[in-house]
């Protein structure tokens, strides 16, 4: 039998912690806590075909059924089928040809586009190359970064960009408590910051709730906002789909990390219908904002294997979900946080802290898959 815990947690105070060798943690929060897939590619006017080469910067490379050159430096498409990789977008794998030593993946040229399925990347994800971007295509595609989750290209017209030209993107971690920081104070979002600072990249989070956060983090405030919420569910009294309607105007976030549906499948709350409700929470969002950029995650594994039954049957649902909405103009990019967990075999006891929610970890793991799928469209 399993016994439904709420994603959420009472008061607590964390001490220094480190994220990677260079992310120093420290805060204290209190509250009420508690891979990729197929989307169209960002470019409107796609040459490329299904059989190129892989690459990061859209230079020329790999032929037909090559293995795909390392990301981080050059190639796109191969001249039988395949265009070029778009003006200033990286090019995925080709068919046969994986970017660091990956397995497979189909690659699309579009002006200034983002996508592309890349090959395998070297943990087991599919990913277009050592950094992981990928150009925009006709049908968009899958990148992942090492850490095993996989990203959907995003939909929409040539060149899109949902960051402003000067100043920082903003960006609304958007779910339950595991976005709050249950835990860990700043939960992924701290670490996520910590590689966008490394990057030089300017970003913040915005949300009307500000627990679980650090004070810092390499040194620099660390934007405490999100719109995180300990023990929701995806719609009803204590679901997140009540604050599309005050969030997204007060805020105007250009990007949502969005990860939901953890106390939905935990709590038994009408599973067979939370992909319905997913949808409908995805279409309010654009609703109230077309040009925003949602990053949707596949939740992540429990420490029981019943949850997670009801887990993968939700997530599979997802691809389906989003290449619908892509079609029409929304701009979706999907991550597998489930398989970024589970490609390490003993996660319940590396990356969980206890049924439900990651350790530091787990956490650090989860900003690297989010920042894959973001940072081609970072300034």
């Amino acid at each position: 039998m399993i016994t439904w815990m709420p994603v959420r947690q009472l008061k607590f105070c964390s001490s220094v912690i480190l994220v990677n060798a260079a992310l120093l943690l420290a805060g204290c929060g209190e509250g009420a806590d508690p891979p990729g897939s197929m989307t169209a590619g960002s470019g409107s006017m796609p040459t490329a075909g299904t059989t190129s080469g892989g690459g990061s910067t859209g230079s020329s490379g790999g032929g037909a059924t090559s293995a795909g050159t390392a990301g981080a430096t050059s190639g796109s498409a191969g001249t039988p089928n395949g265009g070029a990789g778009g003006v200033s977008g990286s090019s995925a794998g080709g068919v046969g040809g994986g970017s660091a030593g990956g397995v497979a993946g189909t690659g699309a040229g579009g002006v200034s586009g983002r996508g592309g399925t890349g090959g395998a990347g070297a943990a087991g994800g599919s990913s277009a190359g050592a950094a992981g971007g990928s150009s925009a295509g006709a049908a968009g595609g899958s990148s992942a970064g090492a850490a095993g989750g996989s990203s959907a290209g995003a939909g929409g017209t040539s060149g899109f960009q949902p960051c402003p030209a000067s100043g920082p993107c903003k960006i609304m971690p958007f779910g339950d408590s595991i976005t709050e920081g249950y835990n860990v104070a700043g939960g992924y979002r701290a670490p996520l910051f910590h590689l966008a600072l490394a990057a030089k990249h300017e970003i913040t989070f915005v949300g009307s709730a500000n627990d679980y956060s650090v004070p810092t983090v390499d040194g620099t405030a660390f934007p405490k906002n999100h719109e995180g919420h300990g023990g929701y569910t995806i719609e009803g009294t204590n679901g997140i789909a009540q604050f599309v309607s005050t969030s997204i105007p007060s805020y105007k976030p250009n990007i949502i990390t969005l990860m939901i549906g953890t106390n939905d499948i935990n709590g038994n709350v009408n599973v067979s219908d939370a992909p319905n409700r997913l949808g409908k929470l995805l279409d309010s969002i654009f609703t109230r904002d077309p040009n925003i950029l949602v990053v949707l995650a596949q939740i992540v594994p429990s420490k029981t294997d019943g949850t997670n039954n009801a887990i993968k049957t939700y997530n599979a649902a997802m691809p389906n979900l989003v290449s619908t909405r892509v079609a029409q103009g929304q701009h979706i990019v999907m991550v597998d946080m489930y398989a970024a967990f589970t490609n390490d075999a003993n996660y319940k006891q590396t990356l969980l802290n206890d049924n439900l929610h990651p350790n530091q970890t787990g956490y650090n793991g989860m900003a690297d898959v989010w920042y894959k799928a973001l940072s081609p469209y970072l300034h």
